[in-house]
């Protein structure tokens, strides 16, 4: 399992500045770009260690000098312990694409009307997620449903380790509650998909086959201003081997949408090769991948006739449903987080 290490962070930041310093560095230009990139990440947990562990150091010593201050230290470091926890858990993005930005979509699945309201929800859990740890966000196209939700949603998520906080998030929800829907307010079940890939740079290089697409236009529904109902500027690509659409309407060019669908879709094959490579690796361990289709969710939010967010791969569980709806999820990623280092999730 990883762990943090500031001896072994502290020897990669020297290795790394020896790299800028030779002659030379600038010559490629994206490989310089990346060791800049990863040595900024490196200096940047060294700094907060540092800083983490010098507040540590100066409330033991208080507390030494005075047992009574005990009750005021602890509370002073819970923010401390806190942020401690999130430097822990940079050491488990170890993946290829981690570090970086990634793209969400969320999908309705099985449910109706209230499959297309759980959509919504899950969005706007997400986004507030997302906010809590500083992340970027920007949404790039969003379906509405029927009568109320959305059929799909997609969004860039740009910040440190985004992708790998939100692969923990991959796979089908599932939410029972009394249904707003039904005058009768019996129990429904609803289900809902997330898939999430890594944003991939610009320079990133991922082949696709044009006579492999299908690109269709459409008018962007929505709010989106005038521009939007008058023109078809919303692009729709189909990867017909794989099956895969990513879709975008948020530009009012449609050929700013159409670089931006194909630059999703790139994000797309990469995360399915990813997924093949992680499936290999639970083969070779013995482990059992995990079914993504319908009806196989990963997390369960029960809001009727009980309260309880549960992660069925961890079985981390938590009575507070509406605060997980509220973007409380931390802990359900750090408990996914540890089970994979551990081998035993995909």
């Amino acid at each position: 399992m990883s762990t943090f290490d500031p001896d072994t962070l502290t020897a990669r930041q020297e290795e790394l500045e020896s790299a800028m310093g030779e002659p030379g560095f600038w010559d490629d230009q994206q490989q310089a770009a990346r060791i800049s990139t990863e040595h900024a990440r490196v200096s940047r947990r060294l700094e907060r260690y540092g800083r983490l562990d010098s507040e540590v150091g100066e409330a033991r010593e208080l507390y030494e000098l005075d047992p009574s201050l005990e009750d005021e230290l602890r509370g002073q470091l819970e923010p401390v312990v806190a942020e401690l926890a999130r430097l822990q858990e940079d050491a488990l993005f170890d993946g290829k694409y981690d570090v970086g930005d990634a793209v969400v979509s969320i999908n309705a699945g099985t449910g109706g009307t209230d499959a297309q309201d759980w959509a919504e929800m899950l969005l706007r859990m997400y986004l507030r997620w997302s906010s809590d740890r500083g992340f970027q966000t920007e949404l790039i196209e969003a379906s509405p449903g029927e009568e109320a939700g959305l059929k799909s949603a997609t969004m860039t998520v740009k910040g440190e380790n985004a992708y790998g906080a939100y692969k923990a998030e991959r796979g089908v929800h599932r939410l029972v509650r009394q249904s707003p829907f039904d005058s009768a307010h019996r129990r429904h079940t609803a289900f809902a998909q997330v898939v999430v890939a890594p944003l991939l740079p610009d320079d990133e290089d991922v082949e696709i086959d044009e006579s492999d697409l299908r690109i269709d236009t459409y008018r962007a529904s929505g709010a989106g201003g005038q521009h939007v109902n008058k023109t078809d500027s919303a692009v729709r690509i189909t990867h017909l081997p794989t099956g895969i659409v990513v879709q975008c309407q948020n530009e009012r060019s449609q050929i700013s949408n159409k670089a931006t669908a194909l630059r999703i879709l790139k994000s797309r094959l990469a995360e399915l090769q990813e997924e093949q490579r992680e499936e290999e690796l639970a083969r070779e361990r013995g482990a059992t991948t995990q079914d993504i289709g319908f009806g196989s969710q990963i997390r369960s939010y029960v809001l009727h006739p009980y309260q309880m967010v549960k992660d069925h791969r961890t079985d981390f569980e938590v009575g507070n449903a509406q605060g997980v709806l509220d973007g409380d999820l931390d802990g359900f990623v750090r408990a996914y987080l540890l089970a994979k280092a551990a081998g035993k999730v995909v």
